[in-house]
């Protein structure tokens, strides 16, 4: 056989192999529950499909025509507060109601090398992600509060930021958490520029499939809570390279002290403080490739040291079998179930809790905002909008995911933007940024006047143990009030 024709077999054997991959990938398994049924306090979890292949389901970005918008609420008018902008992602609002946004996109190289790495690329960028990062810091300011940004500032472009995500503020100082670093900045309310010498306070585990890192500090500012997602769906490029991911981390901002304060986490974004109960809580992103209708993502509390079963477990009691790697010894003793499900591969980012002073309206006046990115790999198409989670006096999720901003897919397999990011602007409207529709949408009730705020909740401590007698259950009886009958 000559040169030229085995090159002629060999060139049509990768085709033929392109040509039944692709076919593979772009026939997704539909799924047969729907979203309501995949979320709230005790969500249905099925039985795996485990897929060689992931499921391929992407839509396409086409962006807003003039005029367009998404779909608000009933009661809720929606406008476009900012425009024109690249790949807007995290955005803080500021003590003074001037908002930074994050313009950024994930680090050169994050997937890795090879033809894995490769398909990885050019699926995501067919969602309109991997397109380079622009790596930079945007004031917005509504001076006039008409509800638009008339004025635009660029802060920082590059200059020490590399795919910049998490944003903080406080006395003086901006918190950025690049994709490997934690960094502070001096700054003052008010400032268009953002000229100073960065500080590292943290370095951080770099790049990976998950590379965005989100901060929240403390409510005193004493201490930085740092999210980093895992580097893989469940951890198949070994666990090498995940030392330090799937975390939330706390930072002493003293002594700069960081330690592990959650774990088991695959994708942890957005996080806020319940207000009624002063915990940290976060949205989580679960694994892949278990079929349509797996693994619900989900909102939950997260107490110090609280382990959440990534990639061994899921849900508390579900075992991932595809995980290489013996898991730590006893983990089914103290895994955590998460609190309240928001439907599987919804991929919620942004996160913000109501706690008194917005104008959302009644039916929002306890619970709180998520912004679920949307799949890539579900049929049918899911997420892609913004929802509303109750909450009850006591601090805990109810009902199920109420629909707050919709409209952003098309019909045709196609998205106009996808949401990214929620956070309170100074009139009480909620801002919501869309990456790939360039935009930061302002959701307002009109008429509404300020939420009452959301009250702690308060309980009477348990007496003091002062002696043993041996008669536990006597001894735990004997601290609450008996209302008639053997409680």
């Amino acid at each position: 056989m000559s040169r030229t024709r085995k090159w002629l077999f060999g060139s049509l054997a990768v085709l033929v192999v392109l040509f039944g991959l692709g076919y593979v990938l772009t026939r997704p398994t539909p799924s047969e529950h729907t979203p309501d049924e995949l979320s709230g306090r005790d969500p249905l979890i099925v039985e795996p499909k485990v897929e060689r292949f992931p499921s391929i389901r992407i839509a396409k970005p086409i962006g807003w025509a003039a005029g367009e918008a998404p779909t608000a609420a009933k009661g809720l008018v929606v406008n476009r507060f900012a425009e024109g902008l690249q790949h807007p992602r995290v955005i803080l609002v500021l003590p003074n109601g001037d908002v930074i946004a994050a313009e950024t996109d994930a680090p050169k190289g994050n997937l890795g090398n090879g033809l894995e790495a490769l398909v990885a690329k050019f699926l995501m960028g067919g969602a309109g992600a991997q397109k380079g990062s622009p790596d930079r810091l945007v004031l917005l300011r509504d001076a006039d509060g008409d509800g638009k940004a008339e004025e635009r500032h660029v802060l920082r472009q590059g200059n020490g930021l590399a795919s910049p995500s998490g944003l903080g503020w406080r006395d003086g100082t901006l918190y950025v958490a690049n994709h490997n670093a934690v960094l502070s900045f001096p700054y003052q309310l008010g400032d268009t520029a953002l000229n100073g010498t960065p500080k590292k306070l943290m370095d951080l585990p770099a790049a990976g499939n998950h590379w965005m890192r989100n901060l929240v500090l403390s409510a005193d500012g004493a201490k930085l809570y740092v999210a980093v997602g895992s580097a893989s769906n469940i951890a198949e490029k070994g666990f090498e390279i995940e030392k330090g991911r799937a975390a939330i981390w706390e930072l002493d901002l003293k002594t700069l002290r960081a330690r592990q304060f959650a774990q088991g986490l695959r994708n942890a974004n957005g996080m806020d403080w319940n207000p009624s109960t002063g915990e940290l809580w976060t949205v989580v992103n679960e694994r892949d490739m278990l079929g349509p209708d797996l693994v619900p993502d989900y909102l939950t509390n997260v107490p110090v040291g609280a382990h959440y079963g990534w990639p061994w477990i899921y849900w508390k009691k579900y075992d991932d079998d595809r995980v290489v790697g013996m898991p730590p010894d006893y983990i089914d003793e103290y895994v955590r179930k998460p609190e309240f499900g928001l439907g599987s591969h919804m991929a919620p980012l942004g996160l913000a809790f109501v706690r008194g002073g917005e104008k959302m309206g009644q039916a929002f006046a306890n619970g709180a905002f998520i912004a679920r990115h949307g799949s890539w790999n579900r049929e049918p198409l899911t997420g892609y909008d913004v929802v509303f989670v109750a909450f009850d006096a006591n601090g805990n999720p109810q009902g199920k995911p109420i629909p707050v901003l919709t409209g952003f897919l098309s019909g045709k397999k196609e998205t106009r933007g996808r949401p990214t990011w929620v956070a309170f602007d100074k009139t009480g409207a909620l801002l919501v940024t869309d990456d790939t529709g360039g935009m930061i949408w302002r959701v307002s009730a009109p008429g509404a006047k300020p939420g009452p705020a959301v009250r702690p909740v308060v309980t009477a401590r348990m007496p003091a143990q002062r002696e043993l007698d041996g008669n536990l259950e006597a001894q735990y009886r004997a601290g609450f009030k008996q209302t008639g009958g053997d409680q």
